[in-house]
């Protein structure tokens, strides 16, 4: 079994760096990996869209390609990235997770999310997360004009992008997930893999670990599964710091 999991590329255009890089990481592991794991936010923005952009096609193109040589593709639903509809679970074939949830792996229970959920104080965010979630949301996006709809999702990720300093120093990714993860690895789980928090670390908590991927925007960090170990590498021709604790 060989797995690849990776998070938070937030592709926008086909001329962006992260997006060209990410295709021909794409089309180097084609024929060569069992599963594809897809942590969130590897869209900019992707709601309820039920066709592809032009934007984000030679994207779908990669996954369909990777599909028709034998990967299997999973993706769990991020804040940037849900409602995924019909392109991914019909045309893909691909599980879609809008929460994580567990997947195996030769055997063991790999727990799978995006991050997101892992804070029980940012009420704030889980109360608009549920919101934009909701059955209304899914009704106006069939009659909202996309280009309004775009408009308010770039507007949104400005306004994110200001506090998210600050956030990190309020929430260190660490403090977050270590407790996240070893409740989660309590109930049989071996292993929880996590995106949403842009810092790639792979750390043991017990008798399982903690793998959060960073995110494929300066650091193309990823997960590779394969000869029963998870490993964590970059893409880049420099290191990503991973601040590994293994």
């Amino acid at each position: 079994m060989r797995a690849l999991f990776l998070a938070d590329a937030h592709l926008c255009k086909p001329s962006d760096p992260n997006y060209r890089t990410l295709l021909a990481f794409l089309k180097e592991q084609c024929g060569k990996t069992d599963l594809l794991v897809l942590l969130g936010d590897i869209f900019e923005f992707w709601i309820g869209k039920e066709t592809v952009s032009d934007d984000y096609a030679p994207l779908i193109d990669a996954f369909e390609h990777m599909y028709q040589q034998g990967t299997k593709l999973v993706y769990v639903e991020g804040n940037h990235d849900f409602h995924l509809g019909p392109v991914f679970t019909r045309r893909l074939n691909c599980k879609v997770f809008p929460d994580g949830g567990c997947i195996d792996l030769d055997g063991k229970k790999i727990f799978i999310a995006h991050g997101d959920l892992a804070n029980p104080d940012d009420v704030g965010y889980r109360r608009l997360r549920k919101f934009l979630r909701s059955r209304l949301i899914r009704c106006l996006l069939r009659i909202v004009p996309s280009k309004l709809i775009m408009a308010i999702a770039v507007r949104g990720s400005y306004e994110s992008r200001k506090n998210s300093e600050e956030r990190r120093r309020r929430w260190p990714a660490r403090k977050i997930l270590k407790p996240y993860a070893e409740a989660i690895l309590a109930t049989g789980h071996q292993a929880v893999v996590t995106g949403h928090y842009h810092q790639p670390f792979h750390e043991k908590l017990g008798d399982g670990e903690l793998i959060a991927l960073g995110d494929w925007i300066t650091q193309y960090s990823y997960a590779v599964y394969e000869d029963h170990a998870f490993t964590l590498k970059s893409y880049s021709t420099v290191p990503a710091p991973t601040d590994s604790a293994t």
